[in-house]
């Protein structure tokens, strides 16, 4: 047990964590935009996977620790890094067409997917109230995504995709963490998304010979794995309740990214999207930790 000045401490070392981050995370989107140009999606998902690969085999090297490397439920395993890597594929292709800060905008509408598909897979049954928080969130979705003829862009529903696969992996995530070290589930999911994609390598590998390129794409496996590295620490340091609050600090990232890289702003339908989406998912959040206290 902590005393009360070293859980303060841990907390808030946690929060630095888990900004560090989503800080990866938003740098991670911005090299595979900014790649996008340059080769094919496809290459670009490859490059995030493999170098996560090599990053977590330096960090946690489950040659020498081969536990690692067992675990309990296989097949749900596979499930899950396959989840992932359909999610990480949809949220790349997105930004060749979105700018950053309507992807992420979007991306935040996973908590109300998880909210929705928990009864149903986990028997977590949602009430009326958080209902109310999801449709909330849903709306916010919908002024992002403005789904009129004139202002709708088809590429969103590759970012609803990618919200869908993820929650989809948040749920899996939960169920293997009944079985299986967050190691373990670490390592599974990077070495199928290199494995998954070795057959389709070939047909869309383009070499890269710019160094500014070349290195774009080992940054973007270094973000990837450092970010997941950087966020499994964090919660191991502090609570869910604590930490999920700033999982909003993304937008902000990628709003100065977007603008520094790419010239882009966000919209005012952006930003009063992504404010309903973010009052409804801390709504949420305030929910769950009252039902912890409660119970």
């Amino acid at each position: 047990m902590l005393n009360p000045v070293q859980e303060r401490r841990s907390r808030l070392v946690g929060i630095a964590l888990v900004c560090g981050a989503f800080a990866c995370f938003s740098y991670l989107d911005t090299t595979a935009k900014y790649l996008n140009v340059y080769m094919a999606t496809l290459q670009v998902v490859w490059a995030r996977y493999t170098g996560a690969f090599v990053f977590a085999l330096i960090v946690s090297n489950p040659l020498t620790r081969p536990e690692l490397m067992r675990t309990r439920r296989p097949y749900l395993q596979i499930g899950r890094s396959t989840l992932l890597l359909a999610s990480t594929c949809f949220n790349f292709l997105a930004l060749r067409y979105l700018q950053l800060d309507q992807a992420t905008a979007i991306a935040f509408s996973t908590p109300f997917f998880v909210a929705a598909m928990s009864g149903p897979i986990l028997g977590e049954w949602v009430r009326w109230r958080r209902w109310m928080a999801i449709a909330a969130g849903f709306v916010g979705v919908l002024v992002v995504i403005r789904p009129s003829p004139a202002d709708f862009n088809p590429a969103v529903l590759l970012s609803v995709g990618a919200a869908v696969c993820y929650a989809l992996y948040a749920i899996t995530t939960r169920l293997l963490s009944r079985s299986d070290s967050n190691e373990t589930t670490l390592f599974y999911s990077n070495i199928v998304g290199v494995i998954a994609l070795l057959p389709v390598l070939p047909f869309v590998w383009v070499t890269p010979h710019e160094p500014v390129i070349i290195a774009l794409m080992l940054l973007t496996g270094f973000f990837g794995g450092f970010g997941h590295y950087l966020f499994v620490r964090a919660h191991r340091l502090a609570p869910v309740s604590v930490l999920a609050p700033f999982t909003y600090t993304q937008l902000l990232w990628v709003i100065v990214l977007g603008f520094l890289v790419f010239g882009q702003l966000p919209s005012a339908w952006t930003l009063a999207g992504s404010a309903i989406v973010i009052a409804s998912g801390l709504y949420l959040l305030n929910r769950e930790r009252k039902r912890a206290v409660a119970s």
